[in-house]
């Protein structure tokens, strides 16, 4: 016999979506209308070239779309073996490296499982660590926004981590580990060390992949966003033991990474000139903003290690960065991060783009100081 019911309230209904849940809040980035200069992710300024998107188009017209990709891209896992100098066997590549990021909570942590931050550093670890219920340490860094590598061998060894997450250079500061420092948290880690390599290209302390040789725990995450110009093919990849591999391949989803994207990194991994012209690119750009920012009156610059730089000037962070949006250009405020209340980012561009964004700062900061403009 049918019995009458009435439907449960939307109130009721997220009561069964678990608390670590409920209490996050979504990952979204504004992007307000107008803007003609975007400095605000840490993109690449450039698009992949008109003859490679040629040679792309022919590369598609070949892929069954009627066929489930494989579970790993190999012909992918073996150009980025060679691309690293390990055996494809240490590969996994993953639809952007926050998938596998999200695996890494999935495979390695339960509910009060200790895990090891430093601060400030890219949101997402703290989120995927609290979505899994871990007990959490974080470690402030040195007051030049530097990481304590000394502070966090400590905190790896006396809370046992199963996980310590490094990010270098890291965002959001821009600031890198040497490779002794990262060895020294490493060796203090009973558990998994997280090295997450997004801005490598970059980074004249150069990769941590010969730790691997020395130890297993060690995990690096790297991503073609960044030094590739990707961003939109969404693709990143881990480098670590190969059984650590295959035990992680337990925990995610299966076709991950789709046919288009595979064809798209295996195109620009063949031309490694490319990719060298617009790091170096990159690396000059950051380095000329910087200058100018540093010649500025009333801007304090931290030098930065990535393709992108923070500052902060007398004005505070939100107002500054509306006036620039309305004058075009978008740049991150980084208040989210306690440390970093006041502070502005701004990713490398074009030379226009640079010079955009720096008349735009200066009339800002004219404008306000005197009184003036919206």
């Amino acid at each position: 016999m049918a019995v009458n019911t009435a439907s449960p309230s939307i109130d009721d209904l997220l009561q069964h979506i678990r608390p670590a849940v409920r209490e996050r809040s979504e990952y979204v980035v504004d992007m307000p209308s107008g803007i003609d200069v975007k400095l605000n992710q840490n993109e690449s300024p450039f698009d992949l070239p008109d003859d490679l998107k040629e040679e792309l188009l022919n590369a598609y017209r070949q892929v069954e779309m009627n066929r489930y990709p494989s579970e790993q891209p190999d012909k992918l896992r073996h150009a980025l073996a060679e691309h690293d100098g390990v055996d494809p066997d240490c590969i996994l590549v993953g639809n952007g490296s926050n998938e596998i990021t999200y695996t890494f909570g999935l495979a390695f942590l339960d509910p009060g499982d200790p895990v090891v931050l430093p601060r400030p550093m890219f949101s997402l670890y703290e989120k995927v660590a609290r979505l899994q219920d871990a007990d959490l340490t974080t470690v402030p860094p040195r007051e030049d926004f530097g990481f304590d590598a000394d502070a966090l061998a400590d905190a790896a060894a006396e809370t046992d981590a199963a996980l310590t997450i490094l990010t270098t250079p890291n965002n959001p500061t821009g600031l890198a580990m040497t490779l002794g420092e990262i060895e020294q948290v490493v060796t203090a880690s009973s558990g998994f060390v997280v090295v997450d390599e997004a801005y490598v290209e970059f980074n004249p302390e150069g990769p941590a992949v010969e730790l691997l040789d020395r130890h297993p725990n060690v995990l690096i995450l790297r991503t073609l966003s960044k030094g590739f110009g990707l961003a939109g093919v969404r693709l990143g990849y881990l480098i670590a033991h190969p059984t650590v591999v295959r035990e992680l391949m337990k925990a995610r989803l299966p076709f991950m990474v789709d046919r288009f994207a595979e064809q798209t990194a295996l195109a620009v991994l063949r031309r490694p000139g490319l990719i060298a012209d617009r790091v170096q690119q990159l690396q000059t750009s950051i380095a000329d903003l910087t200058d100018a920012l540093q010649a500025m009156d009333r801007v304090d610059v931290v030098p930065s290690q990535a393709n992108f730089v923070i500052f902060t000037t007398p004005v505070p962070a939100d107002a500054l960065q509306n006036r620039l949006a309305d004058r075009g250009v978008l740049v991150r405020n980084m208040g989210g991060y306690p440390e970093l209340q006041g502070y502005l980012r701004v990713s490398a561009g074009t030379e226009a783009e640079n010079n955009a964004f720096l008349a735009a700062l200066e009339t800002s900061l004219s404008e306000i100081a005197t009184g003036t403009g919206a």
